[in-house]
């Protein structure tokens, strides 16, 4: 939930926190404040920037990840909150507004974030096949770095929009045009949306069922061995 000047909170102090930053930033959207890791902290996400951690008056942050030392090394805690973030933003979204290429019975799912002008998407989608063959499902959201409007964005939503959307990207990834097709009920601005809440900023960008994020492209092999499928 984003949160802007004005908006309340249910926790008294996560108020005091929202009022304090929305005052001295008005122009930034904020979510919720909620009690971090450390004692006396909380965290809050600005959109489209970073996780600040903030005392409890709202006068001091620290922008960047907190980490728990622990015998075993440093753990990330902030990557960890947006790994479940991840993979519930992925998994809420309904599988007729994605275009899958999966095997009969898949040992593992990736959701890819895609552009049909992009060179090493292309690449990676010349391997679907063998992810296929390896058991690993392929789940496309659409992301045109170009934006909304532009060619890409046309193009990328008429395979949306298709009789046949997986034969249609497939054609656009081989370098063919499509007839245009641009549907009033296509997701792909939505999917833009959710690939920046879930941090991508370059294509092809793979999203793992545990909701690790994996940017550029990856061989066949190699994301199998990622996977744990040998």
């Amino acid at each position: 939930m984003i949160m802007g000047a004005g908006a309340r909170a249910e926790d008294p102090q996560a108020e005091v926190i929202l009022k304090a930053l929305s005052a001295a930033r008005p122009d930034l959207q904020y979510e919720q404040p909620r009690p971090s890791p450390m004692a006396g902290l909380y965290e809050v996400q600005v959109k489209g920037g970073p996780l600040l951690y903030i005392d409890a008056d709202g006068r001091h942050f620290i922008a960047g990840d907190l980490f728990a030392v622990q015998k075993s090394g440093f753990v990330n805690l902030a990557e960890q909150g947006r790994q479940k973030e991840r993979a519930e933003l992925i998994a809420a979204v309904k599988p007729e507004d994605m275009i899958i290429f999966a095997p009969e019975n898949p040992k593992a799912t990736i959701a890819v974030f895609t552009d049909v002008d992009c060179g090493y998407c292309r690449k990676l989608h010349s391997e679907v096949a063998e992810l296929n063959e390896l058991g690993i499902a392929v789940h496309y959201l659409a992301f045109p770095r170009a934006g909304l409007g532009s060619p890409s964005f046309r193009k990328i939503a008429s395979a949306w929009c298709a009789k046949d959307p997986g034969a249609a990207l497939t054609s656009l990834k081989n370098g063919e045009e499509i007839p245009e097709n641009v549907c009033a009920d296509n997701p792909v601005a939505a999917q833009i949306l959710l690939g920046e809440k879930v941090g991508v900023n370059g294509t092809p960008a793979l999203v793992l069922e545990d909701g690790t994020l994996v940017p550029g492209y990856r061989p066949a092999k190699e994301l199998a061995k990622l996977l744990g499928i040998e």
